[in-house]
């Protein structure tokens, strides 16, 4: 049975084991790239993608469980956004494996709260692993796109 769901603003249909993880269905099935693969296990936090505006590790999420709701990848994020700008600003990206997982995480925490601290960035932040190590840059861009 076709699962419908929404990606990035556009009705969807695929006909796929509901078992699936989503991952693979927006990068495989869908040809959404920017969303990327790292552990498989839900321990680093690069495939993250919004599920109904919450942010998910969508290499967890079986296909089915997207089946009715909105799916936002970092493709679906605008690049006039407040935090693709201040990623750029605060010139966050080294290698930039990670940023796509970041970027979504950081952009489902401003929407939950406008005007986080630290201590709710650091939080929020932490299931997002960055191998070079940006964290300080990260948290520098989140707090700027706070600020408009």
């Amino acid at each position: 049975m076709p699962i419908q769901f929404t990606v990035n603003g556009t009705p969807r249909q695929v006909d796929i084991d509901p078992e699936t993880p989503l991952l693979w269905v927006l990068r495989d099935e869908l040809g959404l790239m920017g969303t990327k693969f790292g552990c498989g296990v839900g321990e680093c936090g690069v495939c993250t993608v919004h599920l109904d505006g919450r942010a998910v590790f969508s290499c967890q999420v079986p296909v089915g469980k997207a089946e009715g709701k909105a799916v936002t990848t970092v493709e679906g994020i605008a690049a006039d956004h407040p935090v693709k700008r201040a990623w750029v600003a605060e010139q966050v990206v080294q290698c930039g494996y990670c940023q796509p997982g970041q970027i979504m995480r950081a952009s489902a925490l401003l929407a939950r709260n406008a005007s986080p601290d630290e201590e709710a960035i650091d939080k929020a932040m932490r299931p997002n692993l960055c191998r070079c190590g940006t964290y300080p840059r990260i948290k520098r861009a989140i707090l700027a796109a706070a600020k408009g």
